[in-house]
């Protein structure tokens, strides 16, 4: 079987901070390196409300699904915009601002550990194949559905920049 250290294969992220998994763990929600994703995110909500994960994670799970194919874009994560917490303790702004320092320090605790357990990994060109077909899940998701880009397109934004995001290789099968 003709196989490639991951080292030579090109890595993209998409440019609105897609760094959603993408390797075969990415489609089993249930599995460990799913688990261990999602674990610092659930950890850094409910540092500020029992209500937050669930709520977040859901609108991840909404946002990112691809209707017309009846299938998650990854393994999902949380998701939010506009979060505005009502000032439980008095000081809206810095309180949420502390929330989105611990989602950050989550991502820092969940995304890197799993690159390193598999950037050693040797990969198939079936690994590659489903890479390909990922990144074109992004680009389907990034056209028809992120609200940025559908909203640059549609304002009459600068299409090189919005595309600017889209991965160099991508393929549908």
């Amino acid at each position: 079987m003709n196989t490639r250290h991951i080292a030579t294969t090109q890595w993209w992220f998409g440019g609105g901070g897609d760094l959603n998994p993408t390797q075969a763990y990415q489609r089993d929600e249930q599995g460990a390196d799913a688990q261990a994703f999602h674990a610092p995110y659930k950890a850094a909500c409910d540092a500020y409300g029992d209500d937050l994960y669930p709520a977040y994670k859901k609108w991840a799970d909404d946002y990112f699904w691809l209707p017309h194919r009846n299938e998650a874009r990854g393994v999902g994560g949380i998701f939010y915009d506009h979060h505005n917490s009502g000032g439980q303790s008095g000081d809206t702004w810095e309180e949420d601002f502390a929330f989105t320092q611990a989602v950050g320090r989550a991502f820092l605790e969940a995304y890197p550990p799993l690159l390193r357990k598999y950037m050693r990994t040797e990969w198939s060109e079936a690994d590659r194949e489903e890479q390909l077909i990922q990144r074109g899940r992004y680009v389907e998701f990034n056209l028809l559905y992120d609200r940025g880009t559908t909203f640059g397109l549609k304002t009459g934004g600068n299409v090189e920049s919005i595309l600017s995001s889209m991965p160099p290789l991508a393929k549908w099968p």
